[in-house]
């Protein structure tokens, strides 16, 4: 498995932050990219409580996963708020519109200093050694009643 495969093919990424009150905060985030292999850059669109969390306690971990081949990876890393009116935040918004058009209003980006990165998968994977992408994306569309399934981001 690949980070940018992952990035490319999750729906959705979880960031989890703390504030000033240690009280953690998951909150899941549409609009994100990978800028390179220790970057991460999400669009920050209606996310407040992140924002103020990131400011305040840099430290943040991200999980994305295909919930189909329920696998993905797990992120954890330092973050920080770039406004996009800035030199490097206008690079950053180019970026984020080669994946969002300008629809999506994009507040700031959260940019992600990935330290370390983890391979997450579903026990299933652990607990049957028949298991593979393909029979979870099978049973996942059996169970979630979906006709077809694509990878497209």
């Amino acid at each position: 498995m690949e980070l940018k495969e992952y990035v490319n093919k999750s729906v959705l990424c979880w960031l989890a932050t703390v504030g000033e009150d240690m009280a953690p905060n998951v909150s899941p985030k549409e609009i994100f990219t990978l800028l390179d292999e220790d970057t991460l850059l999400i669009a920050n669109i209606a996310s407040p409580i992140s924002e103020r969390n990131i400011i305040a306690n840099a430290r943040v971990c991200v999980s994305l996963i295909d919930v189909f081949e329920q696998r993905g990876f797990k992120l954890k890393g330092t973050a920080e708020v770039i406004e996009p009116n800035s030199d490097i935040g206008e690079e950053y918004l180019r970026s984020i519109r080669t994946i969002a058009d300008e629809s999506y209003p994009v507040k700031n980006i959260f940019v992600i200093k990935i330290e370390s990165k983890s391979k997450i998968m579903a026990p299933s994977y652990f607990l049957f050694p028949e298991t593979t992408p393909d029979s979870q994306i099978k049973n996942a569309l059996t169970t979630y009643q979906v006709s077809h399934y694509q990878h497209k981001r």
